[in-house]
């Protein structure tokens, strides 16, 4: 099975697209903005989701600890 969220690498400006179900459902600057936009695409309670777990989650290029320090 495959993972339903997948988080690409970041782009120049450290943003990282995420798609959920095949949809694309933003480009997220931090973790936070994913449970964001997991919410606005109708998961219930996403702040419960683990970003670490590969059944769920498939992170392309660096892992959930990869973020720009702050948005350009």
């Amino acid at each position: 099975m495959s993972a339903r969220l997948v988080i690409y690498p970041p782009d120049e400006n450290g943003w990282r697209r995420v798609r959920y179900d095949g949809v694309a459902i933003g480009v997220a600057h931090k973790p936070s903005d994913i449970l964001v936009f997991l919410s606005a695409a109708g998961m219930e309670d996403p702040g419960d989701l683990d970003l670490t777990d590969p059944e769920l989650v498939e992170w392309r290029g660096p892992g959930p600890e990869s973020w720009a320090e702050s948005p350009p």
